[in-house]
């Protein structure tokens, strides 16, 4: 379908009352390629459960990758990211989606932590699903990127949830924040009064760069208005001048959501962020 197609039928289904924008795009997804389980829990709160997308021709012991959805640490809910789930499982990847805890509800590192029970949760059941645990990728975009290269980087956290950081194969990052100081509505995630509090470094990725981390793939569009790119192009130099692997990818067009919406199998027109996810895992 030609490209201008694409944004008429979106123009179109937008304007359906109640349509979100989620729902507009998943509708635009064919629901198979997939065998999907939802609401599986990995811990005892009700936003610890998380969907598992297993491909239906999948090879055995298929390569695992568990996507993190961004919303500024606030928003977000693993359905709304199905056409991520597709676009993954499409390339022969178990594909796992977990809700986290969010602000107000709790506030860093709370989220993270989450993160590193559902990668033991990954590790420990991948298997069941026809995944190979010893090949698992973490993936997230903004906020999602952000938890996604602090359980990468900062080891204490699969420590403490009962996993050697050895576990994760690589991570990828999109759009997200890894040198950053908090602002607006964002402060309070992290215990930030004003713009005058002092900024924890524990929250920000490129404070653990460190020799011996997983090869990490950083894309980011150069048109983000919300997460400068110089967040991954400060971390990819920081992570290759201590010894560890770091592959940036910029793309001079592209917003903030439109490196995310590339991956929907109507929008892979705007850039192959699929073929570079599906490239970086092939390599490592």
């Amino acid at each position: 379908m030609h490209p201008a197609r694409h944004i008429i039928t979106v123009a179109l289904l937008l304007s359906c009352v109640g349509c979100t924008k989620f729902q507009v795009l998943n509708a635009l997804i064919p629901p198979c390629g997939y065998h999907r389980t939802t609401d599986i829990p990995y811990g005892d709160q009700p936003r610890q459960r998380l969907d598992v997308y297993q491909p239906t021709h999948a090879k055995p012991n298929a390569p695992v990758v568990l996507f993190f959805y961004g919303g500024t640490w606030q928003y977000g809910k693993k359905a709304d990211y199905r056409f991520v789930a597709q676009s993954l499982a499409s390339k022969g990847f178990l594909t796992i989606l977990p809700d986290y805890r969010l602000h107000p509800a709790v506030n860093f590192p709370a989220f993270v932590e989450d993160g590193a029970r559902a990668v033991r949760w990954a590790y420990e059941n991948a298997p069941r699903f026809g995944g190979d645990p010893q090949r698992l990728f973490l993936m997230g975009h903004s906020a999602g990127a952000h938890i996604t290269t602090l359980l990468a980087l900062d080891e204490h956290y699969l420590k403490d949830a009962g996993v050697d950081s050895s576990v994760i194969h690589g991570a990828i990052g999109l759009s997200g924040p890894y040198d950053f100081t908090p602002g607006g509505g964002s402060r309070a995630v992290f215990g930030m009064t004003s713009a005058a509090s002092p900024v924890d470094p524990n929250i920000e990725p490129i404070h653990f760069a460190r020799k011996g981390a997983p090869p990490i793939l950083l894309i980011h569009g150069q048109q983000d208005a919300i997460v400068a790119a110089d967040n991954a192009v400060h971390l990819a130099d920081r992570l290759n001048e201590v010894g560890a692997h770091a592959q940036l990818i910029l793309y001079p067009k592209l917003g903030h959501v439109t490196v995310c919406l590339a991956l929907a199998g109507p929008f892979r027109w705007i850039a192959p962020i699929l073929n570079d996810v599906a490239a970086f895992i092939s390599s490592h």
